[in-house]
Order: structure tokens, then C-alpha cells, then sequence
């Protein structure tokens, strides 16, 4: 298994403005870092500005060519909240089962996890993954998709073809 090269978007209006100190973020790195194999490459926090956020998934995917980018924040009601709008628009394939098993689990922690608009996909090479903005919330979702990320990262990348083995 090769290393994966990972990226973590924060939004965050309060943040991206240095009104509020970014933990989600950092959380997400170390959880990666320390719990799968993956090396994060870039680290940034974005308003929650659609076309941004849209922009800075791109970028992730397009040109830094990451394996998985965790999105963190803007995934609830809020009128501001357009993680899961911007991150819709650029995906080239929908991947539900990530966000549903995510919510699943979640509820059994929390009712207000079904409140969760998150969503998953991928565009090009890069699986990208909406998880909800608190460092709590954001590490126990990624954990309980941990490790099945990994085969699915093999496969996209075709570092793997047999799955009913």
C-alpha cells in the first residue's frame, strides 16, 4: 500500500477571518497521520463561500492530484452551510455509502447526526469526504470509515482490481 496524500479544508467563516482557532483541522491531520497511511500535503480554511470552496476542491483534485481531501464544517442548516452544494457540483461520481454508514454510526452517538447534509464523492483520482465541523464529530465520522478507505483508495487508484477476496 502506498502512502496517501491527503488534504484538509476547514470552512469556516470565523476562521478564515482568525476569529476562531481552526481544531477540526488539525484533529483530521492527526487522525490520518497516525491512524491509516496517509501524509497530509496542504491544509487550508475557507469561508463559507460556495464558489471557494468549489474552487479550492478543484485545486485539491485537479492540480495537487491528492488521493483523499476531508472537507470539515458547513454541513448543517445554517443558510451559510454550502459544503455539500459546492462539493456536488464538482464530483464526477457520487459515493453515498461513505456519508450514509458515517450518519448511521453517528446516530448512535447523537440524534442531530441525521441532521448531517454531508456527502462524498469523487472527482478524477480524489475521493473527497464532507464530515461535520467539530474535531469530535470530524475524527469519530473519518474513523468509522477508516478502514474501509483504504481499499476503495487502492481500487480508485488501481492499485487493486479483486474485491471478493
Amino acid at each position: 500500500m502506498y502512502v496517501i496524500n491527503a488534504g484538509v479544508v476547514t470552512i469556516s467563516d470565523k476562521g478564515s477571518k482568525g476569529q476562531r482557532v481552526d481544531e477540526s483541522g488539525p484533529a483530521l491531520k492527526e487522525f490520518l497521520e497516525s491512524k491509516i497511511n496517509a501524509k497530509v500535503i496542504s491544509m487550508i480554511i475557507v469561508p463559507d463561500e460556495q464558489d471557494l470552496i468549489e474552487k479550492t476542491l478543484i485545486y485539491f483534485a485537479d492540480v495537487l492530484k491528492l488521493d483523499l481531501v476531508l472537507t470539515t464544517g458547513g454541513t448543517g442548516f445554517a443558510p451559510r452551510d454550502v459544503t455539500p452544494e459546492a462539493t456536488k457540483n464538482i464530483l464526477e461520481k457520487d459515493v453515498p455509502g461513505i456519508s450514509e454508514v458515517i450518519r448511521s454510526k453517528s446516530l448512535t452517538i447523537t440524534p442531530k447526526a441525521m441532521l448531517s447534509t454531508g456527502i462524498s464523492g469523487i472527482r478524477k483520482g480524489t475521493l473527497i469526504i464532507n464530515l461535520p465541523g467539530s474535531p469530535k464529530g470530524a475524527t469519530e465520522s473519518i474513523s468509522f470509515v477508516a478502514d474501509a478507505l483504504t481499499h476503495g483508495l487502492d481500487i480508485l487508484k488501481e492499485e487493486a482490481n479483486e474485491c471478493a477476496r
